[in-house]
């Protein structure tokens, strides 16, 4: 795995040991940003299940200016860390050890909002849209934030969900990715919201 481009471009990151992990392949991370940016200015993403932190990295080096990563395990937490160091973050970093309900709790509470959020859990869990209307229902996101849901391609999430409208929808091997993008409730109030990329 490697930084693909920005400012880490084409650092190798270490993948977390053992084989309870599946990283996001370069191939499908190249996709994922293709479709997203491919570059960002500014903001905060959220990697919510970050196992070796590749797509939060991935992320900043394209121009996020802060990434928060979350998991529950200590060694992706430790892989995390060293990935980080790796592509030089220093403190555009926020890494914690927590699973994500508490994690979305805790943020919740400090008031964070997110411009890009990535959810790749384990592929058992199916649950991703109760979490992204966790993450609305909590005020954690920006208007016209980005959700990225990497899941098995065997399961389909709706097109709508409450806040958020599926803008992609792409399959690679046994993986899918679904991109969400979020109507605030209160970008109907006459405001516009920023929807550029």
């Amino acid at each position: 795995m490697r930084v693909i481009a920005g400012e880490a471009k084409g650092r190798t990151l270490k993948a977390v040991p053992g084989m309870n992990t599946r990283p996001t392949t370069d191939k499908v991370k190249e996709a994922i940003f293709s479709m997203i940016g491919p570059y960002f200015d500014g903001g905060t993403a959220l990697d919510l299940f970050a196992g070796t932190g590749g797509l939060g990295i991935e992320a900043w080096s394209r121009g996020v200016e802060r990434t928060v990563f979350i998991d529950r395990e200590k060694i992706s937490v430790d892989t995390i860390r060293q990935n980080v160091e790796t592509a030089k973050m220093g403190s555009a970093a926020e890494i914690y050890r927590n699973d994500a309900e508490r994690a979305m709790k805790a943020l919740a509470k400090r008031e964070q909002k997110f411009r890009l959020v990535f959810l790749d859990p384990p592929y058992k869990m199916i649950t991703m849209d109760v979490l992204m209307s966790q993450l609305a229902d909590n005020g954690m996101l920006e208007p016209a934030a980005i959700v990225v849901v990497e899941h098995d391609a065997d399961h389909r999430y709706p097109e709508q969900l409450e806040c958020f409208e599926q803008i992609k929808h792409a399959k690679y091997g046994d993986t899918a990715v679904s991109i969400y993008k979020y109507n605030s409730r209160d970008s109907h109030d006459g405001s516009e919201a920023d929807v550029n990329d």
